[in-house]
């Protein structure tokens, strides 16, 4: 898609400009693309000459438009593995290079397919996708979302960072919904938006479960997508004695990815 090929061929300080204007849903990504951008950004990150802007910008205006009111979210829970063994091997100036431009980059896979980035915990990322009017494109898109985010790490970000004597990072990833309220905080002079709710809970509780580049995903996720993406998951058995969310009514079962 040309529309998307040049706004990631743009700087990354007019990236949050474009992409409202670039980005619309049901716009198809170009994986090759993709790929090709990322890994001329992370060497041109990684020799100094490329930095990095946040782009969280467009997930906290969007919820300043939802203050004290409630939505329907499809979330994303993304856990970087790795990043604890990197850490100990590699410089600090790397990491912290790494791990920006890791955020970044899956921040841009999260854009691609019309949803907004939370914010950053550690080294895990969490996105939300309003369900709006079509529930099964919200949980449609998010699951395709993931797929592509451990697509671009492997193909892209890891042969990057492996001259540097690093294998390699992989991804957990987790997916559930449910109705979210939308609260402010004032941190000093500065506004926070932040949600509350199921959802966010349970997609972490499920990334945990997940083994590296999986996506687990919750019974309402499952249900609530194409027919055509149930054939790559398969139910999870589940240890009751380990696992304590399973719920007749609301979490009968979660399901794992089988690429």
């Amino acid at each position: 898609n040309k529309s998307i090929a040049n706004m990631l061929m743009g700087n990354s300080r007019d990236y949050s400009k474009n992409i409202e204007s670039s980005i619309a849903p049901g716009t198809l990504v170009d994986s090759q693309t993709l790929v090709s951008q990322t890994q001329d950004r992370m060497w041109r990150a990684l020799k100094r000459r490329y930095q990095y802007d946040s782009t969280l910008k467009l997930g906290q205006d969007f919820l300043f438009n939802h203050v004290n009111s409630k939505l329907s979210l499809v979330i994303v829970y993304a856990d970087l593995v790795g990043s604890t063994n990197m850490i100990m091997s590699l410089p600090v100036d790397k990491v912290v290079t790494i791990i920006r431009a890791f955020s970044y980059e899956i921040s841009s896979v999260v854009y691609c397919y019309s949803g907004y980035v939370l914010k950053y915990v550690g080294d895990a990322i969490i996105a939300y996708f309003p369900v709006e009017i079509n529930y099964t494109h919200a949980c449609d898109t998010a699951i395709d979302c993931s797929y592509l985010m451990i697509h671009i790490l492997e193909k892209a970000i890891n042969p990057v960072i492996s001259v540097h004597g690093y294998d390699g990072l992989q991804l957990k990833i987790g997916i559930d919904s449910s109705d979210h309220s939308v609260i402010q905080y004032v941190i000093g002079e500065k506004l926070y938006l932040d949600i509350l709710g199921y959802g966010i809970s349970m997609a972490a509780k499920l990334s945990s479960l997940a083994k590296s580049d999986e996506v687990i995903i919750s019974h309402a996720i499952y249900t609530g997508m194409h027919s055509s993406l149930r054939k790559t998951f398969s139910e999870l058995e589940l240890d009751p004695r380990i696992w304590k969310y399973i719920d007749e009514r609301f979490q009968p079962g979660v399901w794992k990815s089988h690429l």
